[in-house]
């Protein structure tokens, strides 16, 4: 039996034993980004599998390991380090959410393309004037102020299934703790990994045929999240604020661009 033979027994047909070997190389790549900064996972492999293997199975395949790495992330100091940041973070995450939910039917109305400008283009622009040193201070977190940007990050969400960005623009612009940024957004990525899990396991993205492959991405995903997990303890404040703001521009100019070319 080919190894091609052997690995169609467990996971989709349209991988082969090279395919598998990229998605591994991808997932550790994506693990190591946000180990160090916490977020682009889903972006970095869905942008990396979509280029061999079917929309379907890339995203099914990001699934359990964003999943099992927000995890992680959320309780990388501990169950009460994590209680404390949702606790801290509590009007956004409730008004955010509210907003998710009343701006999820807007999918049906708003064009792809149109909903990929609307969120690429204000990260885009809110990361060139952080990175060229023009700031966005906010001082602390009024509830009228995060119940404003929650509002707005729950209602792009909603009908884009995108709320990473705009979060990360928030915390970075109230200058939240590496640490503390990184919980918050576990947490916050977690439950939407939760929720895009049981969505598709309605919708038969997530089944039996794509299940093992999801799977199999979350060692290399994990080696990766340890691997950038140790670089950002390396790196000071400064430095994990520039990195986060190179990859929130990187991020932004890739909505940008898919909503220009469709």
């Amino acid at each position: 039996m080919s190894d091609n033979s052997l690995v169609a027994l467990f996971l989709p047909a349209d991988l082969t034993v090279l395919n598998l070997l990229v998605a591994f190389a991808i997932a550790a790549l994506a693990g190591t980004v946000k180990g160090m900064v916490g977020f682009a996972m889903p972006m970095i492999l869905v942008s990396g599998l979509s280029l061999f293997l079917p929309p379907d199975i890339a995203l099914a395949g990001l699934i359990l390991p964003t999943l099992v790495t927000n995890g992680m992330q959320a309780l990388r100091q501990g169950a009460q380090a994590a209680w404390q940041s949702i606790y801290r973070f509590r009007i956004f995450l409730l008004v955010g959410l509210a907003f998710l939910l009343v701006s999820a039917q807007l999918v049906r109305i708003l064009p792809a393309d149109v909903m990929l400008i609307l969120i690429g283009a204000p990260v885009t622009l809110f990361a060139v004037l952080q990175l060229f040193g023009i700031a966005i201070p906010i001082s602390r977190a009024t509830p009228r102020v995060e119940a404003t940007v929650a509002a707005v990050a729950g209602f792009i969400g909603g009908f884009s299934g995108i709320w990473g960005p705009p979060t990360v623009a928030y915390l970075t612009a109230l200058g939240t703790e590496k640490r503390e940024q990184m919980r918050v957004q576990g947490v916050i990525y977690g439950l939407g990994a939760v929720a895009l899990m049981v969505a598709h396991l309605g919708s038969g993205v997530m089944r039996a045929e794509t299940a093992p492959f999801s799977f199999a991405l979350i060692p290399p995903a994990i080696l990766g999240m340890w691997f950038g997990g140790k670089l950002q303890d390396r790196i000071n404040q400064a430095t994990f604020r520039r990195a986060t703001l190179v990859v929130l521009l990187l991020a932004g100019a890739n909505l940008l661009r898919r909503g220009l070319m469709m």
